[in-house]
């Protein structure tokens, strides 16, 4: 079945968006305490949020699908990331009101890249078959620094197909953000292992009937081994047996990652255009 993307399926996938990102950004405040300076706001239905220097986490989502953007309010956010000496970078979808790109842009946001959002229809049949010396199972809390061993050492050797992302991170930043987003509420995180020997890791979100597909990594020493294959065929099962109507997965532009996800059926649902404005 050939799956078609609307406004009000797009606002469903942005709302999602935001509120993980919400959750995570709630585990960095958990964890930082009093020292931190996390930011954290509602903004025309969407979110607004800072975790800490040189963190992912650090961006606008899921505007556009809730009523119009007041000006004033935007240019709080901007004070706000200015204050902590950060770049605002919204992540603004095709599908959101027009009207968006325009003030963006009038106020010296610059476009500096894109990302996709792929979706399928839940449930899903006729898998791939996977390799005999290849498993994925759940990856339980004591083995949280395990999966984090694989999932980040996975991402920082990136495939070099398609676009390059615009974003780059050091190490010790992205270990806590991936942990502060494993341990988001409704995440399951899955090990990959092949021939006995740990091989890449990926995770996924349900929430009201979607099932969010977060990063997949995987060891360069187990590429082309079928290891993204399995990652993404469990985990749409057990989207599929928790009652999910649609996955969804944000990838670069003509990847690795794209090229595996329509491989398996998923369709371009539509783009966001990343726009930055300096502090």
């Amino acid at each position: 079945m050939t799956l078609a993307c609307d406004v009000a399926l797009a606002a469903r996938i942005e709302r999602a968006e935001a509120l993980l990102l919400a959750d995570a950004v709630a585990r960095v405040a958990l964890r930082v305490g009093e020292r931190g300076d996390v930011l954290s706001r509602p903004l025309a239905g969407g979110i607004a949020a800072f975790a800490e220097p040189g963190s992912p986490l650090n961006k606008v989502a899921g505007l556009g699908f809730d009523g119009a953007l007041p000006e004033t309010e935007l240019e709080e956010v901007e004070k706000g990331f200015a204050r902590r000496e950060c770049p605002v970078r919204v992540e603004l979808s095709s599908l959101a009101d027009p009207a968006l790109g325009a003030l963006l842009t009038r106020r010296g946001y610059v476009l500096e890249g894109f990302e996709d959002v792929l979706g399928l229809a839940l449930p899903t049949r006729g898998f791939p078959p996977i390799p005999e010396d290849v498993k994925v199972r759940p990856s339980g809390p004591e083995e949280l620094e395990l999966w984090l061993d694989v999932t980040v050492a996975g991402f920082l050797s990136p495939d070099t197909e398609g676009v390059p992302s615009n974003e780059s991170f050091e190490e010790a930043v992205l270990r806590r953000v991936i942990r502060d987003f494993a341990q988001a509420e409704g995440m399951t995180r899955y090990l990959a292992e092949r021939g006995g020997a740990p091989a890449g890791g990926g995770s996924v979100r349900i929430a009201d009937g979607l099932a969010q597909l977060c990063g997949a990594a995987t060891l360069p020493a187990h590429r082309r081994r079928g290891i993204q294959t399995a990652l993404l065929s469990e985990r749409l099962a057990a989207a599929g047996r928790a009652g999910c109507d649609l996955a969804v997965v944000t990838t670069q532009p003509g990847s690795k990652s794209q090229e595996n996800a329509r491989r398996h059926g998923f369709a371009l649902l539509y783009t966001r255009a990343v726009l930055v404005r300096t502090a």
